[in-house]
């Protein structure tokens, strides 16, 4: 097999798109993408034989969940899942104490946690690498599982559109940040009072990406390349159900959508869905579909995250 590994990933956090250069996470779509090749070629790099990922949820998980444990385990390695009602984090023991303990055991810590302040926390005091696998503010991993899914499908990144209908929540944040890494034209649709977070688009321009914020969504999808939706209402907000259910009327994705999509354009949606909200069954299971493509690709995806930012034990 062909090492791919991008030398300074190496030990690192990951927490958000962010933490990288455009080179690095182009380096890292790549790596994966090999590491899914030499699989369906029938190669087992048993690079991680011998360690351990320890996996934090204090969310429900099905994705993550498995595609990081199936992940350490292709490489010859091991996760141990650690659910909230185990380890009591931030309740039974702090971060900083499940932290230091982790560490001495594992060569990394994977967290899909309620708040962005635990995942910080948990990098603060960690001697070893921490992948954010979910928080109210990014989701990186699910990122790079959809910039592998465009990479595979299209060749390239650079000046393809994306159109994001929805939530500007921690997912519309990620994908704005890998937009300024990755050259991807992004358009985000959102209702008024829903927008992405101010800093992390603010930061995003700076560094020179192409995104825009608008507010007709059926306007904002011609041309695209990709359309791409998430939920309305994310874990922990079900008390604002009705009111995001009134404040997103007309953003309810259908294939009739898709006719106004690039001839190549393609549906994107990183699951669950909540089937007649954001979208309808019908749209994820359409011909122009690639969501369950982009599900496989966690798989891949995070193999390329363990491989490339963890050191063997």
């Amino acid at each position: 097999m062909t090492d791919t590994r991008v030398a300074s990933l190496k030990g690192r956090d990951f927490l958000s798109p962010a933490d990288l250069t455009a080179a690095e996470f182009s380096g890292l779509l790549r790596s994966a993408l090999e590491l899914k090749r030499g699989w369906q070629r029938g190669e087992r790099p048993l690079v991680l034989q011998g360690s351990s990922l320890a996996m934090i949820f204090e969310k429900q998980s099905l994705r993550t969940r498995t595609t990081f444990d199936i992940a350490m385990y292709q490489l010859g390695g091991h996760a141990v899942m650690l659910g909230q009602d185990s380890i009591g984090l931030n309740e039974r023991e702090s971060a900083r104490d499940i932290a230091n303990n982790l560490s001495r055991w594992t060569a990394g810590i994977m967290a899909r946690t309620n708040t962005h302040q635990t995942v910080l926390e948990l990098a603060e005091h960690a001697s070893v690498p921490v992948i954010n696998g979910l928080s109210d503010l990014h989701h990186p991993t699910q990122i790079v599982a959809d910039y592998l899914t465009l990479l595979e499908r299209f060749g390239e990144l650079q000046g393809l559109r994306l159109t994001y209908v929805g939530d500007g929540n921690n997912v519309a944040n990620s994908h704005i940040e890998a937009a300024a890494l990755s050259g991807v034209s992004l358009v985000i649709a959102c209702p008024v009072g829903f927008e992405p977070d101010q800093q992390v688009l603010e930061r995003a321009l700076a560094a020179g990406a192409d995104v825009s914020i608008v507010h007709e969504p059926r306007e904002a999808v011609k041309g695209a390349d990709a359309l791409y939706t998430d939920v309305w209402i994310s874990m922990g907000q079900e008390a604002e159900t009705e009111r995001r259910r009134a404040a997103f009327a007309g953003y309810t994705i259908t294939p009739e959508w898709f006719s106004d999509l690039s001839e190549r354009g393609v549906f994107m949606h990183d699951l669950p869905a909540h089937y007649g909200e954001e979208c309808t069954e019908e749209s994820v299971y359409h011909e122009r579909s690639v969501v369950f493509d982009q599900a496989e690709n966690r798989l891949h995806a995070h193999k390329g995250i363990v491989f490339n930012f963890l050191e063997a034990q």
